[in-house]
């Protein structure tokens, strides 16, 4: 890494990774009053369906009624008046319904504002920026659940003024079983995931073992609330791409939870990635680890069971390293770990860097790197990832929740392809 940028990122993740004096627990799970303006509207939070430099969608969970209407109006010297209208649809086999809006046409790099009718507050949100050459943060992790230290971390990284958070499944561990739970999630989050200008910070997701009725290999509809809120982003398959104008590509997987990992989703993934490898950033999401860093990644004989990560192993990472995705995020197993960068499953300065494993709430002890290779570095910590994306330049820093610096590591440019 570069000093002079390894220096300036680390001062000022440092310095947004202040720890509060005191954070909030989780927002109770009880539904709000029938008579309350805009019932649910403690839930809003924001999420996409297409390029997020030129859109984005608002949503919440709230009791039946009336469908406001979303309000934009001008910020920032920007001059824009209109009516959204929204939209409703069932929350699962809960009382609530899901209320969406949808705003595009939007400038890249520009902040907004918008009011929903009936209810006093106005929100704020900006849209990605136009070009690769513009530097801009994310924040990813998974296994979130709706304990302290969930909160913790909700607060930790609204400091860091990401762009989006990425959350690579089990969100709130409702199992499909529990409405209240995935709404104590979404609670949580919108009080919390609001950057130090007010603005707020959209959330995209894969698919987890945690929202889904089973955990793996289920139906669509397994996943009872889990599709009511993010449908727009799979209105038909549980796994897509998400393209941010033309410099990112995030790829969002389903790590067998209803998609089988072999068979069709492996085929789309193999021309997905094949259409996007000469983006400058190409990054891939799943839940469940290629290479776990708690869970045995070999089966054993007595039972016949495949090791965790081996569906990914055999049919994903050798797509993931001949079109040159640049890193895979990926949770499940609650530790910290960077993998060295690996080719075949081997340490090699061109091969893919994994970083994980879902601890933004949940805890684990890992396994150590001397038990497994393909480890670099792991940790007991709850945490999250802070990403930064300078041109072609990647900054990667993990924070434990009490915004200590864990773990530092960058790449550049793209690796040689391994084409054919």
């Amino acid at each position: 890494m570069h000093p002079l940028d390894r220096r300036g990122f680390l001062g000022t993740a440092a310095a947004l990774a202040a720890p509060s004096a005191a954070f909030a627990d989780p927002l109770p799970v009880a539904p709000p009053p029938r008579e309350a303006v805009v019932p649910g509207i403690d839930s809003l939070f924001l999420t996409y369906r297409r390029d997020p430099t030129t859109s984005v969608v608002i949503q919440w969970v709230g009791y039946a009624g009336p469908a406001p209407a979303v309000r934009h109006t001008d910020l920032l010297g920007f001059s824009w008046e209109g009516v959204t209208p929204t939209t409703t649809r069932p929350f699962g086999d809960s009382p609530w319904l899901v209320y969406r809006a949808e705003l595009t046409g939007l400038t890249p790099g520009t902040e907004y504002r918008f009011a929903v009718d009936g209810h006093p507050r106005t929100f704020r949100f900006r849209t990605m920026p136009a070009r690769a050459t513009d530097t801009f943060t994310f924040v990813s992790g998974g296994d979130c659940g709706v304990n302290a230290h969930a909160v913790a971390n909700n607060i930790l990284a609204a400091k860091q003024e990401p762009y989006f958070a990425l959350i690579a499944g089990d969100l709130g561990y409702d199992n499909g079983t529990s409405a209240r739970t995935a709404l104590a999630f979404l609670k949580n989050y919108s009080r919390h995931m609001v950057d130090l200008h007010g603005r707020l910070i959209p959330l995209v997701t894969c698919l987890g073992n945690h929202e889904v009725k089973g955990g793996f290999g289920k139906p669509r509809s397994a996943a009872t609330y889990y599709f009511p809120l993010f449908d727009v982003l799979y209105p038909e398959t549980t796994y897509t791409a998400l393209d941010f104008g033309d410099y990112l590509s995030l790829v969002l997987l389903d790590t067998g939870h209803v998609s089988p990992i072999a068979g069709a989703q492996t085929e789309w993934l193999g021309g997905t990635l094949a259409d996007r490898q000469d983006r400058p950033h190409l990054i891939v999401a799943n839940h469940v680890p290629a290479y776990p860093s708690y869970r045995a990644p070999t089966g054993t004989g007595i039972t016949g069971l495949f090791g965790t990560g081996d569906g990914n192993r055999r049919h994903w990472c050798p797509l993931f390293e001949r079109y040159n995705v640049d890193v895979v995020l990926e949770h499940h197993d609650h530790t910290f770990k960077r993998t060295h960068p690996l080719k075949d499953g081997r340490p090699d300065k061109n091969g893919v860097l994994y970083l994980g494993d879902g601890s933004w709430g949940m805890l684990r002890p890992p396994v150590s790197p001397e038990r497994r290779p393909y480890l670099a570095t792991v940790g007991r910590a709850y945490h999250l990832s802070v990403h930064r994306l300078e041109g072609n330049q990647r900054f990667h820093v993990a924070l434990d929740e009490s915004g200590k610096v864990a773990d530092v590591t960058a790449t550049y440019g793209k690796r040689p392809a391994r084409r054919g």
